[in-house]
């Protein structure tokens, strides 16, 4: 059911049954370790390449995520899945292992809000009854397709981020199940371009893509800031976290007693990687495993999650463009 001008609300309560995390080691070291599933002793994992290992990563992640759930593989109807990789080989590459039917999104490291929205769309409407989603991103293989090699050793600037080696899946069912968070609402968010042009400035092309759909999102549910006990961006970093505080108190939406944003939040203060985490992996990886667990815990009640993209390729930003944004708002509760 459309409430407003771009959010969905579900006749029936949408479930999230299970998760599985996967985290590359510099993320292990990271804040959150003692909540993900996985951890890689080093970035390749046996395999000859890092777009292997992505490859590898998402296979963990989705097999996983299914013996969790106490299901078998003929009892999943889709995979949706994304990542950053060129024709989404990581993903599609991943889900030929399974032999269920697939769908491949794109929405930069915003991708696994869009992968709950379309699964939730799907279960919502009556014609699937289990649903994985699995994002996820590779340091490595990113910095080859969007920057440059590892092996070139090029110097990061002050402003970017650290491209998060990780994957997150989450399993979303019609059957209800006691003590895990359900799908209240989703909000898609709208191409958003302020004519940031920086590529290693990805926090401000994203803000205000992520200020746009949290300011559409509470308006069509007509909520204030407070119902939230937290709203999670994808991976603004830190510049881009105050960017988006301030941008939302221009509009008269004041976050600060619930704003956090997982790219930010990702690694521990002593890593000091630049000004945190992106990724297709970002905030998967932070929801299947702390946010997730936290909710079933009954440490959060209402949250929001809003994963935030930087819809750039590399021919893009040498042909001179500037950085769109897009971010996709998914409403998790437990229920009572």
């Amino acid at each position: 059911m459309r409430k407003g001008k771009h959010t969905y609300v579900p006749k029936e309560d949408i479930y999230i049954i299970g998760t599985t995390s996967i985290a590359g080691p510099n993320e292990g070291r990271g804040r959150f370790s003692a909540f993900y599933d996985a951890v890689l002793e080093d970035c390749d994992w046996d395999c000859k390449t890092h777009e292997k290992t992505e490859i590898k990563m998402h296979k963990f992640a989705i097999e996983h995520v299914i013996e969790k759930s106490a299901l078998g593989r003929s009892d999943i109807d889709c995979i949706v899945g994304g990542d950053l990789l060129n024709q989404l080989v990581a993903s599609t590459f991943a889900a030929r292992e399974f032999e269920i039917p697939c769908l491949g999104v794109y929405s930069a490291c915003a991708s696994f809000g869009e992968a709950l929205a379309i699964s939730s769309f799907l279960i919502g409407g009556g014609n699937m009854n289990n649903v994985v989603c699995c994002t996820g991103s590779h340091f490595g293989a990113v910095e080859r397709q969007f920057r440059y090699p590892l092996e070139l050793g090029t110097q990061p600037a002050p402003s970017s981020q650290y491209t998060v080696t990780a994957a997150g899946s989450a399993l979303l069912s019609s059957t209800r199940k006691e003590n895990v968070p359900v799908i209240t609402s989703c909000t898609v968010g709208k191409i958003v371009d302020y004519h940031i042009c920086d590529a290693n400035n990805m926090g401000a092309a994203m803000a205000p893509a992520a200020a746009d759909t949290i300011i559409t999102h509470l308006q069509d549910i007509g909520r204030g800031e407070d119902y939230y006990d937290y709203i999670f961006t994808g991976d603004l970093g830190k510049y881009g976290r105050e960017t988006l505080y301030y941008l939302c108190k221009k509009q008269g939406y004041d976050l600060a007693g619930c704003l956090n944003d997982c790219g930010a939040l990702i690694y521990a203060d002593e890593q000091k990687d630049m000004q945190g985490g992106s990724g297709a992996g970002c905030l998967a990886v932070v929801f299947a495993s702390y946010i997730y667990k936290e909710m079933c815990a009954g440490n959060m009640k209402k949250v929001l999650l809003v994963p935030t993209g930087a819809l750039l390729s590399k021919d893009s930003s040498l042909q001179g463009e500037s950085i769109p944004g897009i971010a996709h708002a998914v409403a998790l509760e437990m229920r009572d």
